[in-house]
């Protein structure tokens, strides 16, 4: 088995989540107290996964002095984009730290309670013959925002519809995916593809297979559903000690923000 190495894409500019996020990035805003990329490290760690690449853009100097506490040395590491790659581009930009390797491309904007042994366990010995990625999927409640997936009989997508007016079904991609050295050696060798969704999923449909999540999955890109997130469940810290950077964390005016917005709504 090929040792698999992650890829938390977490440079977006959180346009939807303005102006909470003119001064936090959109990975570091908290569900419950802690950063929503903390959560998704804590994940990796008890995952087993120990070398993780995350990508930087905006507030870049909060992200980087985050992923410079103890916690993350040696096994976390940033790599800085000044523009704006796309999914796509942040993959071919980064083949030789993912090389040969299954990579776990993960949009780190989510909120995801997922058993990721699982996942990876099923990549690695029960997807179907012939398949090279794996996406995770998930049952939504508002399936004209997402892209819905069509499978056969053995869960491998045969179509995929991208945010229209009438998908055929509920069941969506999660943005988390489990990829093979050939889908990163197809997106090297086409450099003008910079979107996974819209350009690398169609070239590969009938050769992807599918893993639901059937824990929490949304997408807190939007106010009201990061608000939503904060009253779900938080699972277990893997860092249970406050230092420097939390203590001025938990200080940040997003938190005030977020009461706050909570309050008038209710």
């Amino acid at each position: 088995m090929r040792e698999v190495r992650a890829l938390l894409l977490a440079a977006g500019l959180g346009t939807r989540l303005r102006p909470l996020t003119s001064s936090c990035p959109k990975c570091l805003v908290p569900i419950g107290d802690k950063p929503l990329l903390e959560h998704w490290l804590c994940s990796l760690h008890y995952s087993g996964i120990s070398e993780v690449l995350v990508n930087i853009h905006h507030h870049r100097e909060m992200v980087e002095t985050f992923l410079s506490r103890e916690p993350f040395s040696g096994w976390v590491h940033g790599v800085v984009e000044d523009e704006l790659l796309g999914t796509a581009g942040t993959l071919r930009n980064n083949h030789q730290f993912l090389d040969k390797s299954t990579v776990l491309l993960v949009h780190a904007d989510n909120w995801i309670q997922a058993d990721l042994v699982d996942f990876v366990e099923f990549h690695q010995h029960q997807r179907a013959p012939g398949t090279v990625m794996t996406m995770m999927t998930f049952q939504t409640d508002s399936p004209t925002s997402c892209g819905i997936i069509e499978t056969d009989a053995k869960g491998v997508v045969r179509r995929f519809h991208e945010k229209v007016t009438n998908p055929p079904g509920n069941l969506a991609n999660g943005a988390v995916y489990l990829l093979e050295p050939e889908v990163l050696n197809w997106v090297s060798q086409n450099p003008d593809v910079t979107d996974f969704s819209t350009e690398v999923i169609p070239k590969f449909l009938g050769r992807i297979a599918t893993w639901e999540n059937k824990g929490i999955h949304r997408d807190i890109g939007a106010i009201n559903s990061l608000l939503i997130a904060q009253s779900d469940p938080q699972p277990e810290s893997c860092w249970r000690q406050v230092d420097a950077w939390m203590e001025s964390y938990l200080e940040h005016p997003v938190h005030e923000y977020l009461s706050n917005t909570r309050a008038k709504i209710q």
